[in-house]
């Protein structure tokens, strides 16, 4: 059986693709991974999702709209995507557990991984201390202390803007010298609520009562430990697109992220779409991610329909 549409990955983007294609009678199959509803599953309260004025739980979120797109009609299978063949359509997708799938049309949305350290005591917390996004959680850490880990650009920009909510933020990297652009270091260190924890390589991640309570880093010049005292941790050494089961089959950029046409989310692959954090490496939102769903499922349906221009406000 050939189908109209597959979508892979069920974080906001999936999700959002799911429901407009559903509801357009496309009759989309959602192939979800190991972790149905993406990132935000992991988080807990989210306070930045329009409509939502007393904020709600990140798997509540996502499992609202899951059930948003079953209502339209919508298919979910779960499964591991471990190869597709973009030749000629229809395309092929290998699912493990499953078997072949083939569809007319694919969107990717498989979103980006945060890299993690690590080390003892840093998954087991997230979501009680340990964050990978200041704009998410930083409202939480209010008049606390709160530690950033990264030595990048990401990293200096989020220690900058955690000052607006925390009292002290105290970066943390493992070299003596930041991998961050100058302009972006200078900022950083001109702000009084930074300070600096240079050459010292995080070990633990220290928590009591499901809190965060410290952070054990280790000198490299001296090999001895200290324990850091903070409310807060987060960890800033980048992202990875989860696109490894492309197998270089897709246009990406030298780090992964699958390139679009812009103002669009069309690949170099017609058919083939993309949305949410697998294409987008700057704003990593849950809001941004559900728009670009939008727009790949609306340029889904223009595809499927064969037509070149669609004035996509008389049938929102």
């Amino acid at each position: 059986m050939v189908h109209k549409a597959v979508i892979l990955g069920t974080g906001p983007a999936g999700y959002t693709a799911a429901i407009y294609l559903a509801r357009a009678n496309m009759k989309p199959i959602v192939i979800e991974g190991p972790e149905p509803g993406g990132q935000l599953t992991l988080t807990t309260e989210v306070e930045n999702f329009p409509g939502f004025p007393e904020g709600i739980m990140g798997p509540e979120l996502m499992a609202s709209m899951r059930k948003q797109a079953e209502r339209f009609g919508a298919e979910f299978k779960r499964g591991w995507v471990t190869s597709v063949d973009f030749g000629k359509p229809p395309y092929k997708i290998t699912v493990e557990g499953i078997g072949e799938i083939e569809s007319e049309s694919i969107i990717i949305s498989t979103g980006a991984s945060a890299k993690l350290l690590g080390i003892p005591g840093e998954k087991e917390n997230i979501g009680r201390g340990v964050s990978t996004c200041a704009t998410c959680d930083g409202f939480f850490f209010r008049g606390k202390k709160v530690i950033i880990i990264g030595g990048g650009d990401s990293a200096m920009e989020e220690a900058n803007f955690l000052t607006k909510f925390a009292e002290e933020v105290r970066v943390v990297h493992r070299r003596h010298e930041l991998r961050a652009s100058k302009i972006m270091q200078e900022r950083a260190k001109a702000n009084e609520k930074i300070s600096w924890s240079l050459n010292k390589t995080p070990v633990e991640v220290l928590a009591k009562e499901n809190k965060v309570t410290g952070l054990k880093v280790k000198d490299n010049e001296t090999g001895t430990e200290e324990v850091i005292e903070t409310d807060g941790i987060f960890v800033a050494i980048g992202h990875k697109p989860n696109t490894d089961f492309l197998a270089g089959k897709i246009e990406t950029d030298e780090t992964g992220y699958i390139i679009v046409k812009p103002g669009t989310s069309e690949t170099n692959v017609p058919g083939v779409f993309a949305s949410g954090d697998v294409q987008d490496h700057k704003y990593r939102q849950a809001i941004t991610a559900a728009g670009s769903g939008c727009m790949a499922a609306l340029d889904c349906e223009r595809f499927l329909e064969g037509s070149a221009s669609h004035d996509w406000s008389q049938s929102l």
